[in-house]
């Protein structure tokens, strides 16, 4: 069972029809149990960091997800999901993350003469071999943001060039996180959540 994170914050409705086409078992919830419970989970987000920090805070996820991720569990963050992740972001004042994946969350340079937000589709760089980002080299996904992840390179899978080095995908360990939404990149994105699925269904998955 992979349980997506259930905050009010996030591509939730699309992202569940993506799990249940690919025959993926998955629910949408809050609860501390299930949550502990879950073979894996994924993390949505779409908005403002303080804000979805807030509602994490305001549900007592936070530990929650802490403790998913102490325990081994596959977790994957999505979009603002996957900043989330991240130790905090610049953004009305400093913002705590989850702090699972070390780095920071900043903003877009506004002098790079590329609009921002970051939208629309952006080509995949494969930076390091890795099952779950390795469908996604040379291929576009669907990206929306105005602020990315800076994190040390043994972390970065993957990147897109937008005037500046953006990770797209980046993992430690059993946290991996999706700058891009692959609910909304069509069949690479439904390729990527097969292989995040296949690491969840696999006890001793590894980099190879």
């Amino acid at each position: 069972m992979i349980i997506i994170i259930d905050y009010d914050t996030g591509n939730t409705r699309n992202l569940k029809k993506a799990l249940d086409f690919l025959g993926v078992e998955n629910r949408l919830s809050a609860d501390r149990d299930e949550i502990l419970a879950a073979d894996g989970v994924i993390l949505p987000g779409v908005g403002a960091f303080k804000k979805a920090m807030d509602a994490l805070e305001d549900r007592n996820l936070v530990d929650v997800l802490r403790e998913v991720a102490k325990q081994g569990t596959p977790m994957l963050g999505i979009c603002l999901g996957m900043q989330l992740l991240l130790i905090g972001r610049l953004e009305f004042g400093d913002t705590k993350g989850l702090s699972l994946i070390s780095g920071e969350v900043v903003a877009i340079p506004s002098d790079l003469g590329v609009k921002v937000p970051h939208m629309g589709w952006d080509q995949n760089n494969l930076k390091q071999p890795d099952p779950i980002a390795e469908v996604f080299d040379k291929q576009y996904s669907y990206f929306v943001h105005s602020f990315y992840v800076k994190t040390a390179p043994e972390r970065i899978l993957a990147s897109v060039d937008y005037g500046v080095e953006i990770p797209s995908i980046v993992r430690q360990e059993n946290v991996i996180g999706m700058q891009f939404h692959p609910e909304k990149s069509g069949d690479v994105g439904l390729a990527g959540l097969t292989k995040f699925k296949e690491m969840v269904s696999n006890a001793d998955y590894s980099r190879n």
